[in-house]
């Protein structure tokens, strides 16, 4: 988290809402450990990893639904088996389970 401590201040500064999503699990292997941190604003700038790029498409799409209110906050899991997994890339064999919510401080 520490990581993107300085864009967080940086985007707020600028009046922008942003998203952490963040690695709370793995179902065997998976591209980065538990605690890694993604966060996303609003107009869809990005700093952090949760994957090392195999799935971050997808979750900045999904933390943009939670920025518009379309998407609550809450557990999103990616695994090898999922179809969706497949098409962001996701070929670890694993499943990773990140927790997604708006920065509300």
């Amino acid at each position: 988290m520490r990581e993107v401590l300085d864009d967080i201040d940086r985007w707020r500064a600028a009046g922008h809402r942003v998203a952490v999503a963040r690695v709370v699990g793995l179902d065997g292997s998976g591209p980065r450990d538990p605690g890694a941190t993604m966060v996303v604003n609003d107009a869809g700038e990005v700093a952090g990893s949760v994957s090392g790029g195999c799935v971050e498409g997808a979750v900045v799409s999904a933390a943009l639904e939670l920025l518009e209110g379309t998407r609550p906050r809450g557990v999103i899991s990616f695994g090898y088996s999922d179809d969706e997994a497949f098409a962001v890339g996701l070929t670890c064999g694993g499943t990773i389970h990140l927790f997604l919510e708006p920065l509300d401080w």
